[in-house]
């Protein structure tokens, strides 16, 4: 038998904290339909099953799994076994097969003194506590938000001994981008659509093609952007207005199963434009301006060397680097960007994984550098 996941006793209780937070905060907008909610120690053993089965191999594949804390009678279209399993590494590295595409859980749920698996879900209800395993050694602690989109919101990332806790008060800092204030909003679900609602989405899927990439969101009617780009510019287009037309579709059409699939394809869409060498350019009307942009240093404009950088996570303390700190080329073209553009957002994708959001900060009077990976896991 497998040791206990020191990480998991050490965090159970926290994550137990703020999936209460969560509930408090749904109750007094009024919401009435939630999954129930795991105590410490049921946590705990989520976490530790969940850990320790990242570690095997079935087949020479690493597993990828995904854990829901909930009965089978609160969940949509569910699939229950005939004998529940027991809920241990090798048993779920043998189900990981089945169940690794995006949007299928396996329900755990107690059965006596034990927690048990019982089958799969495609759905679950709002704040069911989903443990993600991402990679060897890489689990991700989640609860689902409600939007029409599926949006979980991210309570901790744990990676071997290396434990981070999402910061719930990160949203409170002045200057904070809607975007980040929207991704940290514990009080409400995630928008779905709406301004920050699609950079959410695209941001998801430029860090979900894995291959780095750059968005700027500059102001509508105006081409002051093009002073930070160099000429000519070999992919600009006519305003492209595909994502922006699907937006402003009204309330009924945006619930229907076409339009959703039209607006994840349309998402898709944009951010695959991102892998393209170059910056991609979409206005705050969401339109299409330019792809593969070589982003420079605007004429008379001084070289950035100062960003402040933060991360939303639990003991993380804000500091002033210089901008070559955070990676390569894109991401200082993207914080120059931002210097000289300074009523743009930028919106940076690693081939790692880590994903910044640059703005300016008229409080810091520089640009600030939000790490925001935790949170689109």
């Amino acid at each position: 038998m497998q040791p206990g996941y020191p990480a998991a006793r050490i965090v159970a209780p926290t994550v137990a904290e703020h999936l209460a937070a969560h509930l408090h905060a749904a109750r007094q907008r009024g919401s009435r339909d939630f999954a129930p909610q795991p105590d410490a120690p049921a946590i705990e053993a989520l976490i530790d099953a969940a850990f320790w089965a990242s570690l095997q191999r079935e087949e020479g594949h690493a597993p990828r799994i995904s854990l829901a804390f909930v009965p089978p009678e609160a969940t949509g279209h569910a699939m229950v076994f005939a004998q529940s399993l027991p809920l241990g590494p090798r048993g779920l590295a043998k189900l990981a097969p089945a169940v690794e595409r995006p949007g299928i859980h396996l329900g755990v749920w107690p059965d006596g003194d034990a927690l048990r698996v019982w089958g799969t879900a495609r759905t679950v209800p709002e704040l069911a506590f989903v443990l993600e395993v991402v990679e060897p050694g890489l689990v991700v602690l989640k609860y689902r938000r409600g939007d029409e989109l599926d949006k979980y919101g991210t309570i901790a990332v744990l990676q071997g001994d290396h434990v981070q806790v999402v910061d719930e008060k990160a949203d409170s800092l002045p200057d904070c981008p809607a975007l980040l204030t929207s991704l940290l909003g514990f009080d409400a679900p995630v928008p779905a659509v709406g301004p920050t609602g699609v950079l959410i989405q695209l941001a998801v899927s430029m860090r979900a093609h894995g291959r780095g990439g750059s968005l700027l969101l500059v102001p509508p009617g105006s081409d002051a952007w093009h002073h930070s780009a160099s000429q000519p510019i070999p992919y600009r287009v006519s305003p492209f207005s595909d994502l922006a037309d699907l937006l402003r579709a009204g309330e009924d059409e945006q619930a229907r199963p076409a339009w959703r699939e039209a607006f994840r394809r349309s998402v898709d869409a944009v951010a695959g434009l991102t892998a393209v060498d170059g910056a991609t350019v979409l206005n705050e009307r969401h339109e299409l301006l330019a792809f593969g942009v070589k982003l420079v240093r605007r004429r008379g404009s001084e070289r950035v060397e100062q960003i402040a950088l933060t991360a939303p996570v639990v003991g993380n303390v804000a500091e002033v680097v210089d901008p070559s700190r955070l990676g390569g080329t894109r991401h200082l073209s993207a914080a120059q960007f931002v210097h000289d553009q300074r009523d743009a957002l930028a919106m940076v994708a690693s081939q790692d994984g880590r994903f910044t959001v640059f703005a300016w900060s008229p409080c810091e009077n520089m640009v600030h550098a939000h790490r925001v990976e935790t949170l689109l896991m």
